[in-house]
């Protein structure tokens, strides 16, 4: 059963169809996503209605690893984060996501656990596509498998990413590659550089890195002196030109 720290009026919420109601804005949000860009408005209306609603408070339980082949997740409002703890009680962050993306589809694939859960950084609201209405709407039609493929492949070259960050022993680069990552998944180009959208602690980097907070808030500041960081107010990150050229360069 998934799990809630807060939400939706205690429960799951059916979603109806209305224009201009948030199940309208449900069915924009799904046409928005890869898999479902393929469907025909029937179908898609259709998925819409299977859809179920639910809220979680800030810091509360999304996913833990045994509901982790139930569901496929959409992340509606808010932000999550994808942890696993080690044995020595340590917090790793794989991945964070924010509203329009999405998580959970591996396992509607293979049917297995994933070794990893989601928390809420944010008061959140998801919506769940059930594994039966994944198979019935999705893996039937071949324009969609052949959209899942390319998602699987975004995730596996995020996966050699953090490998990436994982391999090295120089904190630097740690912190680097984990940058280069988010905006990767997250970047927006402006005229001063990339600007990864999500907000971003240094606790959250060093959950990235698997590196002391302290390390990461004095690597960011040199990063800074440099030149090759801007970090706004929002707490969200700028990556100038100046980074992108050492990235070049150590790569």
């Amino acid at each position: 059963m998934v799990r809630t720290g807060g939400g939706s009026e205690g429960g799951l919420v059916m979603a109806s169809a209305q224009e201009g109601s948030p199940q309208a804005d449900m069915e924009r949000m799904l046409r928005r996503l890869p898999f479902f860009a393929s469907l025909t408005d029937d179908e898609l209306s259709s998925l819409r209605a299977t859809v179920k609603k639910k809220g979680f408070a800030k810091n509360s339980m999304i996913l833990c690893e045994e509901d982790s082949n139930r569901y496929m997740y959409i992340v509606i409002s808010g932000k999550v984060k994808v942890i696993r703890t080690g044995s020595d009680g340590k917090e790793r962050i794989f991945a964070m996501h924010k509203r329009g993306d999405f998580f959970g589809e591996m396992a509607m694939l293979d049917g297995k656990t994933s070794p990893a859960a989601v928390v809420a950084l944010e008061d959140t609201s998801v919506g769940l596509i059930a594994k039966d209405d994944f198979d019935r709407y999705l893996m039937t039609n071949p324009k969609v498998v052949e959209k899942i493929i390319g998602v699987l492949c975004s995730r596996l070259r995020e996966a050699w990413m953090m490998l990436k960050v994982l391999s090295s022993a120089d904190a630097e680069q740690r912190v680097r590659t984990v940058l280069e990552l988010l905006a990767d998944t997250h970047g927006v180009n402006d005229a001063r550089g990339t600007i990864i959208s999500v907000k971003l602690t240094h606790k959250d980097i060093a959950g990235y890195a698997n590196l002391a907070r302290e390390t990461v808030s004095r690597l960011l500041t040199s990063l800074r002196r440099e030149d090759e960081i801007e970090i706004l107010d929002s707490h969200q990150i700028v990556l100038k030109r100046a980074f992108r050229r050492n990235e070049a360069v150590t790569n």
